[in-house]
């Protein structure tokens, strides 16, 4: 039987070491930590992550402070696999990570002078470039969900200087899609509409749509979750105050909810 880590750990240093000890042990004795692999825990983590976001999502500091913990422990984990592959250790994740810092923060451990933010990400980028990268979107995680994706390919496009100079250029686009999106229904035969250039033309419009919010300071993905959030809380009004009437939604006119969901929205 392992010995117990000491239950607190005065400093940072001594804490993850208590975690590094932790994780040995469940390596080595817990049926289930000894069968995962990394190709296991992939979907674990993204679960963690997502309800880390959820925790931030909802200001809940405590949950905040457990969700970080579980994605540690994810990470040590993964280190952990990887020590016994002989691929990579603990150590040599952290000392990367410090390493990829110290070289894209040449402002600060250089000599490199920078005026703003956008010099910093112009340089993040180019070095990028020098470390390997063959394109500026390759670092673009392709199972990234596709509005963030959209919204780190325009950053990124924009850190070697491809972007709009004014953002009324990036509203006449918005406008000019929407107009492209609406030909494609323009038909007197809805049979002859092509769905699949229809479908082309929306994802146009949203890509534009998001480089307006890029200019105006939005962040799409925050805006269209309030918006979710708004809609959950107005509904869930909608179904409380159907329930109070003893009635079912779906027996309901659309009248006849609308009345309560005008209710909701001035809540």
């Amino acid at each position: 039987m392992p010995l117990i880590p000491p239950i607190t750990a005065p400093t940072p240093a001594t804490a993850f070491e208590r975690l590094l000890t932790i994780m040995n042990d469940l390596r080595m004795n817990c049926p289930w930590d000894k069968k995962q692999t990394l190709e296991s825990l992939r979907h674990l983590t993204i679960e963690e992550t997502y309800e880390l976001s959820d925790a931030i999502l909802s200001g809940d500091m405590p949950e905040i402070r457990k969700e970080l913990g579980d994605i540690m422990l994810h990470l040590v984990f993964y280190a952990k696999i990887g020590s016994e592959t002989g691929d990579f250790d603990i150590t040599g994740v952290l000392n990367g990570i410090c390493d990829k810092l110290v070289n894209r923060h040449p402002h600060i451990y250089g000599d490199v002078d920078v005026q703003n933010e956008e010099d910093v990400k112009r340089n993040w980028e180019q070095i990028k470039l020098k470390e390997g990268n063959k394109s500026v979107l390759g670092g673009v995680p392709l199972s990234l969900p596709a509005l963030v994706k959209a919204s780190r390919i325009q950053e990124k496009a924009r850190g070697v200087g491809f972007d709009w100079e004014e953002k009324s250029q990036v509203w006449a686009k918005v406008e000019e899609e929407l107009q492209e999106f609406k030909d494609e229904f323009n038909v007197e035969d809805e049979s002859t509409i092509d769905h699949e250039r229809a479908e082309s033309e929306f994802g146009d419009l949203l890509f534009s749509l998001i480089n307006y919010a890029r200019f105006i300071n939005i962040n799409p993905e925050d805006a269209l979750e309030k918006t979710n959030r708004k809609f959950i809380k107005r509904f869930q009004y909608l179904e409380s105050k159907a329930n109070e009437s003893g009635k079912q939604l779906h027996d309901m006119s659309l009248a006849e909810m609308d009345v309560f969901w005008n209710e909701a929205k001035k809540l």
